[in-house]
């Protein structure tokens, strides 16, 4: 099983050894770059004012963060959650140096899982292209229109999307994925089952079509694994 977690975090600014200080962490989990349904949010009280130029960036004000945990309250649920997995970061060296500073404010050691930079590989597989997310969701096609402000889990959701497409696979929307977003240790979102279609999908075959592989299945015998599935092809064409 191949674990990662796309992870993201928000800032009061942009350099935790001027004192700046996470306010927020999403992660979204992938299971054989698939999304699980489950991920990992937390607001985080900073413990100091939020500048007027970060909180135009995510909207998350002094008031609403002053009665959420403190880092070092939720560094053991969070490290339980990344486990040893790879770690999927759009400019990694970014959130990842908040993540340890806040790690050693708390007195704990820095986190050692590997680590991708979405960037790093966005410049690889599109040289001198722009490699914003906001640029790789319209080069890829992924509805980013929620994205009115930066948001830790929203921006790991849409993050997911665009990683996937970067190492080549289709593009798996996180949307047929019900999740229900808590946060802290109870982090984990149900899947949920897509709903019927109104009208089913016509048939792509005809029935001329559909009689010449029934009769090459009759000739692999019963014991042919095409013979199990015929009877449900036959009623889908019908």
């Amino acid at each position: 099983m191949n674990r990662e977690i796309v992870l993201d975090t928000e800032t009061t600014g942009l350099s935790p050894a001027a004192g700046d200080r996470l306010v927020e962490i999403g992660c979204v989990e992938l299971i054989n770059h698939i999304p699980s349904g489950r991920h990992y949010h937390v607001y985080i009280n900073p413990q100091r004012s939020m500048p007027e130029e970060a909180f135009r960036v995510h909207g998350l004000s002094e008031e609403f963060l002053a009665d959420k945990p403190v880092f070092k309250a939720v560094a053991e649920e969070f490290r339980a959650f990344l486990g040893d997995s790879r770690l999927i970061i759009h400019n990694a060296a970014f959130d990842m140096g908040f993540l340890n500073a806040e790690l050693e404010r708390a007195g704990q050691r820095p986190l050692d899982n590997p680590v991708l930079d979405t960037v790093l590989l966005a410049r690889e597989k599109h040289p001198g292209a722009r490699v914003s997310l906001d640029a790789l969701c319209k080069h890829y096609g992924i509805d980013n229109s929620r994205r009115t402000l930066h948001g830790a889990l929203l921006d790991s959701e849409i993050l997911a999307e665009v990683y996937l497409e970067l190492i080549g696979g289709k593009q798996v929307s996180l949307a047929l994925i019900a999740e229900n977003r808590v946060s802290g240790a109870d982090a984990i979102a149900a899947r949920t089952s897509a709903a019927r279609r109104p009208q089913p999908l016509p048939p792509r075959i005809s029935a001329q079509e559909l009689a010449a592989h029934q009769a090459f299945i009759a000739q692999l015998g019963d014991e042919a694994i095409w013979a199990h599935y015929a009877a449900p092809a036959t009623a889908a064409a019908q």
